[in-house]
């Protein structure tokens, strides 16, 4: 009876709140589609996460992608330097006593440098490659403008026609010998006895002929020489500053390109030293042409005493015969390079000659001093390497 009690109790309380017992069976019946719409959305959860795991791998591809076009290692965050923190000048000078940077060949010079980059006792040595890379793209004069805040552009390098000495100027020195010498050669006859008279008028003849063909073959003689003649605005220490800056950063910008050293020899006019790299760390191009990426490199490099010129007086007035042989290097490249693509590669050495010496302002500036002292390969290699 207490039994009935009980499971009637159960029944009745079961049946106030509006539903009963059921079966084992009919339960796990009633769970199974909340069951079945838990794993769709579980499922559908994973298939979001794939999906933006992937958008996250192609936007990684993408700017790296991107870093490559634009010159940059993608690698250099990854880079691990083993660069001592501090070095002297004694020091690194010590490191580098048995290289022979005006005697030892081009690959000897790379190796012996580039175990001491290993070794963590340089770091300068080739860091074009890993600052900023070596990589070209299209620049356009409006973009080189933007990227150095207006400093270097067509009109400062020298490319759109801006010349201490201008067109002008050649054809009034023409002028001028060719009615002076006329001038002597009739006062020659008329003055002298008539022998010697007629020997100096066609030796005085002569002065036109051959400045015509100085002027046809090297040009800048006569350029230096209007120059010289009418005066410049410049004080002598300015301009001697500029060959300074100019022939500093020619020598930083090779070095940080990982170019060897042939030739370490001082300007007769000047007696300033003048650094001549090989154009590439296996030595000259030698009855071959040039690789792309040793175009780029010597583009750089040819740029850069322009630039150097251009970061204190706004303007370069030694890049001419620069440009002169970078126009020999297009020529002999492995690839065509057209005429618009020869102006685009220019553009870009001036570029990215510009970020290396602000990115290395105080070593160009320490290096100006020591060029500017006269001296050696090996002492400049050490101030620029000392930190």
């Amino acid at each position: 009876m207490k039994t009935i009690n009980v499971a009637l109790l159960s029944f009745l309380a079961n049946s106030a709140y509006g539903f009963t017992t059921a079966p084992y069976s009919s339960v796990k019946s009633m769970a199974s589609p909340y069951s079945s719409s838990v794993m769709k959305m579980a499922t559908s959860a994973e298939e979001e996460v794939a999906a933006l795991r992937a958008a996250a791998a192609k936007a990684r591809e993408d700017a790296a992608r991107l870093s490559v076009e634009l010159g940059k290692d993608p690698n250099e965050d990854k880079q691990v330097s083993k660069t001592k923190q501090s070095i002297s000048v004694e020091d690194v000078s010590s490191k580098i006593d048995n290289i022979r940077f005006e005697q030892d060949d081009a690959a000897s010079q790379s190796s012996k440098l580039d175990e001491l980059v290993e070794g963590g006792d340089l770091a300068l040595w080739k860091s074009a490659y890993v600052d900023q890379g070596m990589r070209t793209f299209p620049v356009s004069l409006q973009f080189l403008e933007s990227r150095t805040n207006g400093k270097v552009n067509g009109e400062s390098l020298g490319l759109a026609g801006d010349r201490e000495v201008s067109l002008d100027d050649f054809k009034d020195a023409t002028i001028s010998v060719t009615l002076g010498s006329t001038a002597l050669a009739i006062a020659a006859l008329a003055l002298l006895p008539e022998n010697v008279g007629a020997t100096v008028c066609y030796l005085i003849a002569l002065v036109p002929i051959v400045f015509i063909g100085i002027g046809s073959t090297s040009p800048a003689i006569i350029a230096n020489a209007i120059a010289g003649i009418r005066g410049t605005k410049e004080e002598e220490d300015d301009r001697l500053d500029r060959i300074c800056r100019h022939e500093s950063a020619h020598f930083l910008c090779g070095y940080l390109c990982g170019l060897p050293v042939k030739d370490y020899t001082m300007l007769e006019d000047t007696g300033i030293p003048c650094v001549e790299f090989h154009s590439s760390s296996n030595g000259d191009a030698v009855n071959r042409e040039y690789t792309a990426d040793e175009v780029a490199t010597l583009s750089v490099v040819a740029m850069s005493g322009s630039v150097g010129e251009i970061l204190k007086y706004e303007n370069a007035k030694g890049g001419e015969n620069d440009l002169i042989g970078l126009q020999d290097i297009f020529r002999k490249s492995q690839d065509f390079i057209g005429a618009a693509k020869q102006q685009e590669l220019t553009r870009w050495g001036a570029l990215k000659a510009y970020e290396l010496l602000i990115k290395n302002g105080e070593k160009y500036e320490e290096l100006v001093k020591a060029v500017r002292a006269k001296k050696s390969v090996s002492e400049c290699i050490s101030i620029m390497e000392a930190r």
